[in-house]
């Protein structure tokens, strides 16, 4: 996040794009409802009605995959009302002219028809958004998993340039990180192109530094992504891989393909608190520690670092994820000697100038947001105070590209995939929580009721969804959530496995899979009737 939790609350105007607030981020939601009560205008983009529209002064339900229309829609008609913020242009940013002649082929009419959203609803949202002293953009995957999610996430930083909303308390674009600790493990160089602190691992000098501290040769190319991986392994490119808290089994675009790559790899080591069905794949399993059970930070969305104590011992023979990546390590022949995860945090001061002033000392409380660069510097609350740190913000003059799959005849439904408010990514912890799964304790399929009557399908009668990566089957749950030939699904089931039907085309630059948009086609079944299944997924 540009800026911090607390400062949505003093925000003029939200706009939630791609985000399921109140059920993904619940807290979150806790502070958009405190911005609304001193009068805030929220708008919600979102294809679904979700339940924080309930809120909102404004749904735009775009189709599915076209958010760039939406914005660089929002951000002409900004433009003919000369509703920019100019001083902010002219001082802080560059390429306008580039952006201006891309916007210029987007007004409100054509915007209209690729997006759905009726013209006075886009005029209105830009008049809210462009006025307001003060306005937030809040996004989540539902702008990045797309094979246009940099272009979604660029079309954003647009649009808060333009109307100057960002470097200032209660403005910025706003990233809802989807698990705890994504931010710390992007922050810690679990990425394949940087290592701590986004040092690009091709700077000779930063590669420099790292080969000096930890006294070993390091690779000057760029590695491969999780999406990568995979495919390298059923190409005889990967030979061995280490999967720790992750289930791709479930949680991967096309999971079938994941399924038959780790069924073929020559060594699968599984970490984890459960067993799930990624490691019964596995060749070694070993019992990772739960967060409860162990010491270290966390980094959550708002860039802040906080200290985790201990609270009991590990059962078992499980061991904190440090110890084992230590141990592993010594025995692959590369020795690691931390004595606990304070020296690995003094280490990563010295190796990163962004954490260069967060000390364990100093974590004591409410912790430090990054970047934090020496010992007396008190974090930052917000980032791009006074200059980016490019120097000058860049427009970027981006087209809007629909999704990479489309609905066709033979697949005449488009597919969209999210979560529920009592599970959690794959179900690894929440499916073993009995009262939690008595909430829910099976997928559905969202379904317009005008679809239904044409598929002779009833509230609760189980279906086929395929698509051509293969098939699942689910309850219909009826419900006017979204629009005309868009469904929707949960993917937290195994039994149910919503990404055995998503589309693994990715984003050409951050590589992240398209899971909001694909083709599937549904027949109703007997769920006694297996063999409709059986066919659908040889297909």
């Amino acid at each position: 996040m540009t800026n911090s939790i607390e400062e949505i609350e003093g925000a003029d105007c939200i706009l939630i794009i791609g985000s399921n607030t109140s059920i993904a981020h619940p807290l979150i939601a806790t502070r958009v409802s405190r911005a609304k009560a001193r009068g805030a205008k929220l708008i919600v983009a979102d294809p679904r009605k979700i339940p924080i529209i309930l809120q909102s002064d404004l749904h735009l339900q775009q189709n599915l995959g076209t958010d760039v229309a939406l914005i660089n829609g929002l951000m002409h008609i900004i433009l003919k009302k000369g509703w920019q913020d100019q001083v902010f242009i002219d001082e802080r940013t560059e390429n306008i002219e580039a952006l201006k002649k891309v916007v210029e082929n987007y007004p409100p009419e054509k915007v209209s028809e690729i997006t759905g959203i009726p013209v006075a609803d886009l005029e209105k949202a830009a008049e809210y958004y462009a006025k307001a002293e003060r306005a937030s953009i809040l996004y989540t995957m539902g702008i990045t998993q797309h094979t246009t999610g940099v272009d979604n996430v660029k079309s954003l930083a647009n649009l808060a340039m333009l109307t100057g909303n960002l470097g200032k308390e209660s403005t910025g674009i706003n990233p809802l990180r989807g698990q705890n600790n994504v931010q710390g493990a992007c922050d810690m160089g679990g990425l394949p192109n940087v290592y701590t602190g986004y040092q690009a691992v091709i700077d000779q000098a930063v590669r420099q530094k790292f080969e000096e501290a930890w006294g070993a040769r390091l690779p000057d190319k760029i590695g491969l992504t999780a999406t990568e991986m995979f495919p390298a392994v059923l190409d005889g490119k990967m030979k061995a891989l280490i999967i720790l808290g992750e289930n791709p089994v479930v949680s991967d675009a096309d999971c079938l393909h994941v399924e038959k790559a780790l069924k073929a790899i020559d060594f699968l080591l599984v970490i984890d608190i459960f067993k799930t069905p990624t490691s019964d794949l596995a060749h070694v399993v070993l019992p990772g520690a739960a967060f409860a059970e162990k010491e270290g930070t966390f980094s959550n969305t708002e860039r802040r670092v906080q200290l985790l104590r201990k609270a009991v011992e590990p059962p078992g023979e499980s061991k904190p994820d440090w110890q084992i990546i230590q141990e592993l390590s010594s025995r692959f022949g590369y020795p690691m000697d931390y004595a606990s995860p304070r020296a690995i945090m003094e280490e990563i001061a010295k190796l990163t100038p962004s954490y260069g002033g967060i000390t364990y000392d100093r974590l004591q409380g409410d912790g430090l947001q990054w970047p934090c660069p020496n010992t007396e510097h008190p974090g930052t609350k917000f980032l791009h105070q006074g200059r980016f740190t490019r120097g000058k913000g860049l427009f970027s003059a981006i087209e809007y590209k629909p999704a990479a799959e489309i609905a066709d005849e033979e697949y005449p439904f488009q597919l969209t995939t999210g979560r529920v408010h009592v599970h959690y990514h794959t179900g690894t912890m929440t499916r073993n929580s009995p009262s939690l799964e008595r909430e829910i304790s099976e997928c559905f399929l969202e379904m317009h009721p005008e679809d239904a009557v044409e598929l002779k399908v009833a509230d609760g009668d189980w279906v086929v969804i395929a698509s051509r990566r293969g098939a699942v089957s689910s309850r219909v749950k009826l419900t006017d959530a979204a629009g005309r030939k868009t469904v929707f699904m949960p993917f937290h089931f195994l039994e149910s496995r919503a990404n055995i039907l998503t589309n693994p085309a990715f984003d050409p630059i951050a590589k992240i899979p398209e899971y909001k948009v694909c083709a599937v086609k549904i027949q109703k079944m007997d769920p006694s009737d297996k063999s409709i299944l059986s066919s659908a997924s040889a297909h």
